[in-house]
């Protein structure tokens, strides 16, 4: 297997961290992103710049100027990126109505646009070499739009929209664009769950409290009764890298508990979509 260039992003904790660890066992050369390496992610960006074939660049993601640079910096080097890992991202919790503007914002510019940035500046390179890999790290949350979980659920319905026509338009140029869709799992991310800005609404909706408790509740059943393993994930996007170009899925669902039925779904809409692109007169980008 050819030794590749891979750039992954939010790599200082959970599905990020692994996915390094396990790329660079490999022998990829990986390029890892972590924002604030001189601050609180000091300690993480030290740990991680010591694993052989690792390299860690300090990137604000939401910024077109960090991104840029970190892009450059790889293409000086290496003359090229192979797979772009978009892992990072943040969620948020509670009442969708608590979500001011500001909140979607937020949640749009690290969820939907920062992975769609990185995807702009690597693509030339890629339909270039007429090879590239995307993987974009979405959720059960990009084919479901779960309550309580509003905000987060539509950026990734917006991570997916953006992966999956471009899955079908960059294919004919040997590049892959693959979507990973992972349950709930106990990572650092369910740590720094935030939530809406706007707590004047809550009282309102008191009376449905008691259902939100028995979510995360069902939540932390599901932990302490099934395993878990955030590795999980990490070993999906390796088998991704693995496979020859052309052969990718484009959705690899990851979640031992509620996984079935979001696969339900992705096969049913695939069928669907088939005959909708057959129909628009597309049918040569399905194969």
């Amino acid at each position: 297997m050819s030794k590749k260039i891979v750039l992954i992003t939010g790599t200082n904790s959970g599905f990020g961290w692994l996915t390094a660890h396990s790329v660079a066992a490999l022998e990829h050369k990986v390029y890892a992103t972590i924002r604030d390496t001189n601050g609180k992610n000091a300690e993480k960006a030290k740990a991680l710049s010591q694993v052989e074939n690792v390299t860690v660049l300090d990137v604000s993601l939401t910024d077109d100027t960090s991104v840029k640079n970190a892009v450059d910096t790889i293409l000086a080097k290496e003359g090229t990126i192979d797979v772009l890992v978009n892992n990072a991202g943040i969620t948020m919790f509670g009442a969708a109505e608590s979500a001011t503007p500001t909140d979607i914002q937020r949640m749009f510019d690290v969820n939907v646009i920062a992975p769609w940035r990185l995807m702009k500046l690597v693509l030339p390179y890629m339909r270039k070499q007429s090879e590239g890999l995307i993987i974009n790290v979405s959720s059960g949350s990009g084919r479901f739009s779960f309550p309580f979980s509003v905000a987060y659920g539509a950026s990734k319905f917006a991570l997916e929209g953006l992966s999956e026509g471009l899955h079908y338009e960059v294919k004919p140029f040997g590049v892959d664009v693959a979507i990973v869709q992972p349950g709930a799992y106990p990572t650092e991310m369910a740590q720094k769950i935030q939530v809406g800005a706007d707590s004047s609404v809550l009282d309102g909706y008191k009376a449905i409290d008691e259902i939100q408790n028995k979510m995360f509740s069902a939540i932390g059943q599901l932990f302490e009764t099934i395993d878990h393993n955030p590795q999980d994930v990490a070993d999906a996007v390796v088998s991704l890298i693995n496979l020859p170009k052309g052969q990718r899925p484009l959705r690899t669902v990851v979640d031992p508990t509620t996984g079935e039925f979001v696969k339900a779904a992705n096969d049913a809409v695939q069928v669907e979509y088939a005959k909708a692109l057959t129909a628009f007169g597309m049918k040569d980008l399905l194969t």
